[in-house]
């Protein structure tokens, strides 16, 4: 088995890579790093086991006591390996408890039978071959494997279904590998090459699934940020990010259209009602813009009882949209507030090809404060200005 050396050292130096680019991965969480560490160590441990084992086997100036020593540290670590693998995926304190049992049970019975002969039986030239009770082992290994398919399907239940079947892969793999050795006997040793294939390709889904985490926590953080918390809208932010594309734009798009509205009185309502009544407006307010405009476009909380809308439309729609707003803002009646006025302003792209997006913006919002100020003195009150 001249093969078997270098692919031994293969193996130890792929075992000390992974290390490497465990420690070097920040997404995964230390007591995560701790259980990586100890799985490598350990399959490093018993791959060690096993080929010295090999280079002793027939070794007639080596003492049968030192083969039997040898094989046990093989023996033992072997499923320990297995059990430190489980471990990469199971948060399960019952399934530890398992693993723990069958692992300390097998390192017992390694014991016994170092001076029992059940597992090894050693010939005059110091050739081991397996005993009568290597069965118990062979049962011990393939609970170990059984649990490990296990683990694996309740841990893939966390992917979407295009990355099980890549992990289902990786534990058919490992097992094939394993199986192979134990049928082919003594001259194929491919149980640990397998593992640290199988480990490498572990290590890069666990790394995909942590960045694909990682992108689905950042999203969902991006949808919380572009929401705005009261109204359920888009918020300033996100209108920050929309004017943020307009700017990038050679020109505006000739059918944009933007709408500035405000609430009337929202002063007066948290003055006198509360500001849980104040809520109630601006969501009475958000829910009559995006009734009326939501199919058009996008609508903006930008303030306190401040609103944008960006919208795709021709310009002589520009008088029936408001006016269908002023209707829902008529019709709508809170359980705290009475009802709800709305002052509108508008600019349209179109005939303007040097008109920035900031200044559509502010043309919207000026003829938004004339029809606030008309709102004001009708009123009886003083006129309200930027």
């Amino acid at each position: 088995m001249k093969y078997y050396t270098p692919i031994s050292i293969l193996v130890w130096l792929a075992l000390i890579v992974l290390g490497i680019l465990v420690k070097e991965n920040d997404r995964i969480a230390k007591k995560q790093k701790t259980i990586l560490y100890f799985t490598y160590i350990v399959v490093a441990l018993a791959a060690f086991a096993e080929w010295l084992g090999v280079q002793l086997n027939g070794n007639t100036d080596c003492p049968p006591w030192v083969l039997i020593i040898v094989k046990l540290f093989d023996y033992c670590l072997t499923p320990i390996a297995g059990g430190a693998i489980i471990l990469q995926f199971t948060t399960n304190s019952i399934w530890r408890k398992v693993i723990f049992a069958l692992i300390s049970f097998n390192t017992l019975y390694q014991i016994i039978s170092c001076f029992t002969g059940w597992m090894l039986v050693i010939d005059s030239d110091n050739h081991y071959s397996h005993g009568p009770g290597y069965i118990v082992y062979i049962i011990v290994y393939m609970l170990i494997v059984v649990f490990a398919f296990f683990e694996f399907g309740i841990y893939g239940n966390n992917f979407r279904r295009q990355n099980r079947t890549s992990l289902f892969s990786i534990a058919f793999f490992c097992a094939v590998g394993i199986v192979m050795q134990e049928l082919l006997g003594s001259e194929v040793r491919t149980a640990y090459i397998t593992l640290t294939i199988g480990l490498t390709m572990l290590f890069i889904h666990y790394s995909e699934f942590s960045q694909l985490a990682s992108d689905d926590r950042i999203n969902e953080q991006m949808i919380r940020i572009s929401e705005d918390a009261l109204t359920g809208i888009s918020s300033r932010y996100a209108y920050t990010a929309a004017m943020r594309e307009l700017a990038a734009l050679p020109s505006l798009p000739q059918d944009l259209i933007a709408f500035s509205i405000d609430i009337n009185g929202l002063k007066n309502v948290n003055d006198n009602l509360g500001h849980n009544a104040g809520d109630e407006l601006i969501c009475g307010a958000a829910d009559c813009i995006s009734s009326v405009f939501g199919e058009y476009g996008d609508c903006y909380r930008t303030g306190g009882d401040e609103f944008i809308v960006l919208i795709r439309n021709n310009e002589d729609m520009i008088p029936t949209l408001e006016s269908k707003l002023k209707q829902a803002a008529a019709d709508w009646h809170g359980k705290k507030v009475a009802s709800l006025s709305l002052s509108v302003g508008s600019a349209a792209v179109v005939g303007r090809p040097k008109l920035t997006a900031e200044r559509l913006v502010a043309i919207a919002d000026r003829e938004m404060y004339k029809e606030k100020n008309e709102y004001y003195i009708k009123n009886g009150l003083a006129p309200r200005t930027r």
